[in-house]
């Protein structure tokens, strides 16, 4: 059919317009990143490196069968776990995520090693996804050793299990319980042989958690297994599968070293033992507002040593029938027992000499009473 100029001039407009919108996606097309693929390590040994700053391992090391993992930005996922060994003794693999050095292999950026006198605090957090038709512990590890050392196996391993599946144990035997960063564990101690082993075993299946790793490092100096000018080399968190394991995945990771606050030690373990080696640097004046069966408390965090405190957690232990019900100026977990008040992102810093103030409203029972014992970052403060 014939056009008439007015509709000629209309197709030609339609026309010129098809042409420039396809031009501009064309054009932001060639701009936009490629996506990324997933990648997948079957290696033995193989490993690549995921943000910029962790190592990713399949680390088989207890069986010749094979073995494969799916990288992604934030984790991994196992998805080929052939094979099985005997439930008495070690794992087949260790596939996980770190920051450190593992054999000479540093992840990018680190901090690590770094002497423990010198971690203000290292918070880390962690997600899993778990199987049900598999034998495995998932496992979050922190090793230390006397040297500054990026090869070979450190002399103290701290493992905590968020989770176990089947007739597994820690190495060792258990030699009590304890509540760490405000958590109740079984614990664990044994030798490998050639390293000392301490370990946390959650009585119930953790999915994920924010905790901070110096919790744990004080739980192994208070019982002479580290000193506090001994290293943090790293920290690693993934699954050791005795039978099957596809589909377990770390599904998020992060984890930071802060140094050249208090140093010696990291957030409450339970608001009892202070910095390893360690001088008081802190006091805490804890005033309340006492009522039937409720009461508030203002909590002011004063730094009396010379260098700045980054991220400050304040640990105490809440006396018997305490509950938490609402905080301000910090986040306090759990609500009861050995608990734990957080920064928030606009009061992290405590500079030398200055303070930080938070409060909570709580519930009691019976006759009330105040903390006897505060931490701060792991150092053990005066009570003004």
């Amino acid at each position: 059919m014939r056009l008439l100029p007015h509709r000629l001039d209309t197709a030609r407009g339609v026309l010129c317009a098809l042409l420039t919108a396809l031009a501009l996606v064309a054009a932001f097309l060639a701009a936009a990143p490629a996506a990324h693929a997933d990648t997948q390590i079957c290696d033995a040994y193989g490993t690549t490196t995921i943000q910029g700053r962790y190592v990713v391992q399949n680390n088989r090391w207890g069986t010749n069968a094979a073995q494969c993992i799916t990288v992604t930005d934030s984790g991994f996922r196992i998805n080929r776990a052939d094979g099985s060994v005997a439930t008495n003794g070690a794992p087949k693999s260790y596939p996980s995520v770190y920051n450190g050095c593992h054999y000479t292999n540093c992840s990018p950026g680190t901090a690590l090693p770094a002497r423990l006198d010198t971690i203000s605090s290292a918070p880390t957090s962690i997600s899993y996804g778990y199987v049900s038709d598999a034998v495995y512990d998932a496992a979050y590890d922190i090793w230390l050793d006397p040297t500054a050392r990026k090869d070979g196996v450190n002399r103290t391993e701290i493992m905590v299990w968020f989770n176990k599946v089947g007739p597994i144990q820690p190495v060792g035997s258990q030699t009590g319980t304890a509540t760490v960063a405000g958590r109740s564990w079984q614990v664990w101690s044994g030798s490998n042989g050639s390293n000392n082993v301490l370990s946390f075993v959650a009585p119930s299946a953790i999915s994920s958690w924010n905790f901070d790793v110096m919790d744990f490092v004080q739980q192994a100096v208070s019982r002479q297994l580290a000193s506090s000018n001994w290293y943090l080399t790293s920290v690693q968190a993934g699954f050791e599968p005795w039978q099957n394991g596809t589909g377990l995945a770390v599904t998020s990771f992060s984890s930071e070293i802060r140094t050249g606050g208090n140093g010696g030690g990291g957030g409450n373990g339970g608001g009892g033992g202070g910095n390893p080696g360690g001088q008081t640097a802190c006091s805490v004046t804890y005033a309340t507002n006492v009522w039937t069966d409720g009461f508030t408390a203002d909590v002011t965090v004063r730094n009396t040593g010379s260098a700045a405190v980054s991220g400050w957690q304040l640990g105490f232990t809440l006396p018997s029938g305490q509950r938490v019900t609402s905080a301000w100026n910090a986040t306090v977990n759990p609500s009861s027992g050995a608990v734990t008040a957080t920064a928030l992102s606009h009061n992290t810093q405590i500079a030398p000499g200055g303070s930080q103030t938070f409060g909570f409203q709580g519930t009691y029972s019976g006759t009330f009473a105040a903390p006897s014992a505060f931490t701060l970052n792991g150092t053990a403060c005066t009570k003004a």
